[in-house]
């Protein structure tokens, strides 16, 4: 890809000096967008779509053949007993009867009862902060080793560099996370030896030891960092085409300088809006990994609601995962509210 960047000219003699030709041009302060109520319009938006993602998951759970009473019943229960057992867990009531209950208490932090008659909320407590945890340092991984490596392909369009990272990270981002997670395992746990390849858990429920979260993160980060690179590579591209970046390489500007000071700010909103993406990818091949692993996460929880057929307890999940990636989103959206002059 070559660009501004790759070219060496200087402006003419008797041209606008370096200095105001070329800046960027300026973006309007963040608080127009809060004054305006766009955020609250937004955040609105948000809401509305994952109460339709949490009624749809507990109509796909409905449709699911028997039901919580059924899967969790022991031997040699008789039809009185499961018919006690689904009264006791609501399930004689409509669905939407229980969808509505269940969305009722969830504005007070309330999660619902699982089949097993624990609190929902109590059942995650401890799991949901290790995927965060996972999630977390992944994304971290993503974002800094992306952005690292496509500033790096920026500064030298089409030579060879460019060329190596643009192939690598095409081939890198088809990689399905349970792939890479046992390509890992096989390398640097069972040949190398140098990670562990299970997460033992210590007291309070977390990995007793960094090391244990070196391969889960890696297996997440891999793939994500494949797609990501190629979206920071493409808007630095697309980027470098702009006007006042043309005219500071014309001024003669460094290109780290120009990098820095012209690429990235215009670029920022479609790397925020990519890197939003993959938290819900993240999140999603957590629950895969955690399995790989055996991490102490929320994957475990989630597989055994799916086969109990516990619907407060997957929405449960779905509703705080949501939750993460609404907000990560929102963080998205005011980045591009502020890049493209206040409108949301």
């Amino acid at each position: 890809m070559a660009g501004p960047l790759s070219g060496t000219a200087r402006r003419p003699a008797g041209g606008p000096a370096g200095g105001a030709s070329a800046r960027r041009p300026v973006r309007p302060a963040l608080s127009a967008v809060l004054r305006t109520g766009g955020l609250l319009a937004l955040l609105a938006r948000r809401m509305l779509l994952l109460a339709v993602l949490l009624a749809a998951v507990f109509t796909a759970v409905e449709l699911l053949p028997g039901d919580a009473a059924t899967a969790t019943a022991e031997r040699g229960e008789s039809a009185a007993d499961l018919a006690q057992r689904r009264h006791l867990l609501g399930l004689d009531r409509p669905v939407l009867t229980r969808f509505t209950d269940w969305m009722t208490g969830l504005p007070t932090g309330d999660l619902g009862t699982s089949a097993h008659g624990e609190s929902v909320a109590g059942l995650l407590s401890r799991p949901f902060p290790n995927t965060l945890l996972l999630g977390g340092l992944a994304l971290l991984v993503t974002l800094v080793v992306s952005l690292a490596l496509g500033c790096w392909a920026a500064l030298r369009p089409g030579g060879k560099a460019d060329r190596a990272i643009s192939s690598t990270a095409t081939g890198v981002l088809a990689l399905p996370e349970f792939v890479v997670a046992v390509a890992l395992v096989l390398v640097f746990a069972l040949w190398a030896d140098w990670l562990p390849a299970v997460t033992l858990t210590g007291a309070d429920g977390s990995p007793a030891s960094w090391r244990m979260l070196v391969l889960p993160v890696l297996a997440l980060a891999i793939p994500q960092t494949g797609w990501n690179l190629r979206i920071v590579r493409a808007a630095l591209a697309d980027e470098a085409k702009a006007p006042h970046v043309e005219t500071a390489v014309l001024d003669g500007l460094p290109r780290h300088r120009i990098l820095t000071h012209h690429l990235l700010p215009g670029a920022l909103p479609t790397i925020a809006a990519g890197l939003a993406t993959s938290t819900g990818m993240l999140l999603g091949g957590a629950v895969v990994v955690e399995t790989i692993f055996n991490y102490p996460g929320v994957g475990s929880v989630l597989a055994g609601a799916v086969t109990d057929r516990d619907s407060p307890v997957i929405a449960g999940v779905v509703a705080l995962t949501g939750a993460v990636i609404t907000g990560v989103l929102l963080l998205a959206d005011l980045v591009r509210a502020w890049a493209s002059g206040g409108r949301i």
